[in-house]
């Protein structure tokens, strides 16, 4: 303040000062006028006058003195303006120095005039290194010599002008950003900002920002940002690009009705509402929108931002085209309520458990009959609390055996059901997690009680006579082979007895076959009642055999006397008295033979003798009955001769639809029967050289014969009937019978699908595999496949279930049969059912009679066979079914 006093004090004496030098210039000038004329100075200098010189030296003096007034003053104003300049200066310097930018000032010339400390500081410079005169480019080649600049310093002045600068990176990762400005006296100021902390953050917004980008670009679902001020797109993710069709610069900044068609804007813009009215500040739902011509379904989730303020500042918009996955949902609902349709109609029942607790977790209606409930009632429960204890307990112990088992598991038990009683088939199988688990437990339960009766009908009948119920020839063989294991190795000696009823074709004559056939049901009870517990069996139509044990042959002798008496006495059926007796033949063991084969053959060796010898007579196995077996070697040879000479020929029997009437069954085709008409024998019977044939091989070159001549005349038939060709297990046992069926349709040219094949069983059981490989093959070329004698076979049901035959034909041993054993009609309705439940259809064998004509027709049985029907006979006499122009076109053919 002082200071300051002093200037102001300085100032207001200068003007004084002045005036009071000009008062001393002009005050003697005065007082020389004034003086009187007399006056005159003591002295004068040269010649000028004293008063002049005076005068002269007192104006020297006023203006040497103002002179020197003004040079002080003037003096005094320099050193007050340095004063002021050196405070500016400090006060400009320590603002610089306090900046947190270098900053560096040269003059027009190019030297430096200023550098601040943080300058310095930023390239770790000292003042030293800044000497005086020092230009721009000089300290610019100082820093790169020191390694301080990293880019050579045309190309720093080169960008150092721009308005953006240049960034320029220092030791340790640091980077600075250099500016220049150009002042207007020429000079300029550069700037240098350490920046590295700020581009670090700029690195790592960026690389958020990419980062999020790219996470909202690889979301599955169109991610969009509008502003609600204006309802521009300031956002949108790739998915958007491709369901709008357009980049996202070409999105960013435009409206929805600037995008999208009309309808889908409005669509848009009233979901965007929506949001906005909400209050919870979003919504969801689905809209319908138009894209690439088709309608499609969005699903969407609208979120409004808010900013600091809570107030609405963008709206965030999620869009899932769900328009395939409806379409899915929609499949998958149409297919889960299909599945659950096939479920329910499922022909068993179905239950799913789950393991770890035992609980029902899905049941079909079928399993309601198991579960004596409504199946949504059963949900959630167990075995426990559905059956009684016993049953539980044994459900559940077999349902921990499939778990551990892990794999299908099969059995048959019965479980109580509202109708009683019943044998299931059940089937378990176990589901297992991704881990390997048991996880699910999925059973099936079939109601088999049905079946398995019929089954063991059907198997009973398969060993047993279905007229007298007795054992048949099958049963009566094994049960002399068991015999035989018996007594082998022992002194045991047994009987076989053959007993041939006398007359029995007589009494059929007369009184008819249901009169016979009630004879032989009342033959077989008094011959069971004389054997007393021996085995008895009905070999064939009118042939009983027996085995006795005991000293032998008085014991087998004893008991053909007992049968005898046991025949004498009258037989009454339907009022009428009937008599006839039994001629009986005997063979022993182990005399007679070692197998039941060979005993067998004796016995009815001695039974022929003795009919031969005397009706009602009994005979006992000799050796020199040897003599039929070489008739039947001589047979045999001229067998295979007359299969050369051209004597066998076919006959045809006709199938017919079944009808009530022979006139109305139409005929659909022919059986191809085998005859034979010796030289000197006349016609041999096909039941005397079919099985020799058989039994020698010859039958795979007559069957040979027999289907190529059949295939030759029914292609020649003007009528496409169908032709049905018996082929032996021996034929599909040698050579390629295939290969052979194939060769005569070509050959003959019939049509595939009118030959019919028959096989009996006897082809799958030596080789089944081989055997379907092989019907497989024939089926393929077009051929039909039957199941001949259906019934008379244990094994008969599986072959069915193994391949789909055409046709089933039914023995004759149960049609016989119709009208007088219920037995029998029951198995022909269930084989029909059966074939019909297959896709299979039915031919009934052995048809004699209008009521089983009538009967089958009820039933539904397709097709009948028999001498009701039409005998076998040459084509000939069936010109009328088959086509004219026959007649003489039918030869037999070698």
């Amino acid at each position: 303040m002082a200071d300051k006093d002093w200037q102001a004090s300085g100032k207001a004496l200068v003007p004084a000062r002045a005036v009071f030098c000009l008062i001393g210039l002009v005050l003697p000038f005065g007082a020389a006028r004034g003086a009187p004329d007399d006056f005159a100075p003591q002295s004068y200098i040269g010649s000028a006058a004293p008063e002049v010189v005076w005068e002269l030296a007192i104006g020297s003096i006023v203006v040497c003195a103002f002179l020197a007034a003004v040079a002080l003053w003037i003096l005094s104003a320099l050193r007050r303006a340095q004063r002021l300049q050196l405070r500016r200066n400090a006060f400009v310097s320590s603002a610089l120095n306090n900046l947190s930018q270098g900053v560096v000032m040269t003059d027009s010339q190019n030297r430096i005039v200023f550098c601040n400390d943080r300058y310095l500081e930023i390239y770790g410079l000292s003042r030293s290194d800044i000497v005086k005169g020092m230009t721009g480019r000089e300290l610019t080649a100082l820093r790169r010599s020191r390694g301080l600049l990293d880019v050579s310093a045309e190309e720093f002045y080169a960008n150092v002008h721009t308005p953006e600068g240049v960034v320029t990176g220092l030791p340790g990762g640091r980077s600075v950003l250099v500016r220049y400005f150009v002042l207007p006296n020429g000079g300029s100021v550069g700037t240098h900002e350490d920046c590295s902390e700020q581009r670090k953050l700029s690195r790592q917004l960026a690389k958020t920002k990419q980062f999020l980008e790219s996470v909202l670009d690889n979301v599955p679902v169109c991610v969009s940002v509008t502003s609600i001020d204006d309802g521009r797109y300031i956002f949108a993710n790739r998915v958007f690009e491709r369901f709008s069709g357009l980049s996202r610069d070409e999105i960013v900044g435009k409206r929805a009705d600037e995008i999208f068609p009309p309808a889908t804007a409005a669509s848009i813009a009233e979901e965007d509402r929506a949001a906005l009215n909400s209050r919870e500040g979003q919504s969801h739902g689905e809209f319908v929108v138009e894209h690439d011509q088709q309608k499609r379904i969005l699903a969407f989730n609208r979120v409004v931002a808010r900013d600091q303020n809570n107030r609405p500042e963008f709206l965030i918009t999620l869009l899932d085209d769900v328009t395939e996955r409806q379409s899915l949902s929609r499949e998958l609902e149409n297919a889960k309520k299909f599945l659950e349709l096939v479920v329910d109609n499922i022909p068993v029942s179905l239950i799913v458990q789950r393991v770890s607790d035992g609980q029902y977790l899905l049941a079909n209606r079928s399993a309601e009959a198991i579960l004596n409930r409504r199946r949504e009632d059963a949900t959630g429960l167990t075995a426990a609390d559905i059956f009684n204890s016993r049953e539980a307990k044994l459900i559940v112990a077999r349902d921990e055996a499939a778990i551990k088992k892990r794999g299908l598991l099969t059995e048959e038990h019965p479980i109580s059901t509202r109708e009683g009683l019943r044998l299931f088939l059940t089937r378990r199988m176990t589901v297992l997690d991704e881990s390997g688990e048991p996880q699910y437990l999925i059973k099936t339960h079939e109601d088999v009680t049905d079946r398995r009766q019929t089954e063991s009908r059907m198997a009973h009948m398969a060993y047993h006579d279905g007229l007298t119920d007795l054992p048949n020839r099958a049963a009566f063989l094994q049960a002399l082979a068991q015999m035989i294991e018996a007594c082998a190795g022992s002194d045991e000696e047994f009987a076989v007895l053959c007993v041939d009823l006398d007359g029995l074709k007589e009494i059929n004559d007369v009184f008819g076959h249901a009169v016979g056939d009630k004879l032989l049901i009342e033959v077989a009870r008094r011959i069971q009642a004389s054997a007393r517990g021996g085995v008895v069996a009905r070999l064939s139509g009118d042939e009983f055999g027996l085995i006795i044990d005991g000293k032998q042959p008085a014991a087998g002798w004893a008991l053909a006397e007992q049968l005898a008496e046991a025949m004498s006495n009258e037989f009454v059926i339907d009022g009428k008295s009937v008599r006839t007796g039994l001629t009986t033949g005997i063979s022993i063991f182990p005399h007679n033979g070692s197998d039941a084969a060979a005993l067998l053959a004796n016995a009815s060796a001695a039974l022929f003798r003795a009919k031969a010898k005397s009706r009602g007579s009994i005979g006992v196995y000799e050796p020199e009955m040897d003599q039929q077996i070489r008739d039947r070697r001589v047979l045999h040879q001229d067998l295979s001769l007359a299969i050369k000479n051209g004597e066998l020929s076919l006959y045809y029997q006709p199938q017919a639809v079944a009808r009530h009437t022979v006139a109305e069954s139409e005929v659909i085709g022919f059986e191809a029967l085998a005859r034979w008409l010796h030289p000197v024998r006349g016609f041999v019977p096909p039941s005397d050289f079919i099985p020799l044939a058989e039994e020698s091989g010859l039958i795979v070159e007559m069957g040979e014969w027999i289907l190529r001549q059949a295939c030759r005349e029914a292609a020649s038939w003007p009528a496409p009937l169908q032709v049905a060709v018996n082929l032996s297990p021996a034929q599909f046992m040698h050579g390629d019978v295939v290969g052979l069926v194939h060769a005569i349709l070509l050959e003959t040219g019939l049509a595939p699908g009118r030959l019919e094949l028959e096989i009996t069983e006897g082809v799958l059981i030596e080789d089944f595999d081989r055997g379907l490989a092989l019907l497989r093959r024939l089926k393929a070329l077009g051929v039909r496949v039957s199941m001949d004698d259906f019934g008379s076979g244990y094994s008969s049901l599986s072959y069915l279930q193994a391949f789909p035959f055409d046709k089933i034909k039914i023995d004759r041993a149960f049609v016989m049969n119709l009208g007088r054993n219920p037995q029998s009609a029951s198995i022909v309705r269930a084989v029909i059912g059966l074939g019909h439940g297959l896709g299979m259809s039915i031919v009934a064998e052995g048809v004699e009679t209008l009521e089983q004509l009538g009967f089958l027709a009820d039933e539904g049985c397709d097709a009948v066979q028999g001498y009701f029907i039409g005998k076998p006979a040459p084509i000939g006499q069936y010109m009328a079914l088959v086509g004219p122009g026959l007649v003489g076109s039918v030869r037999k053919t070698g």
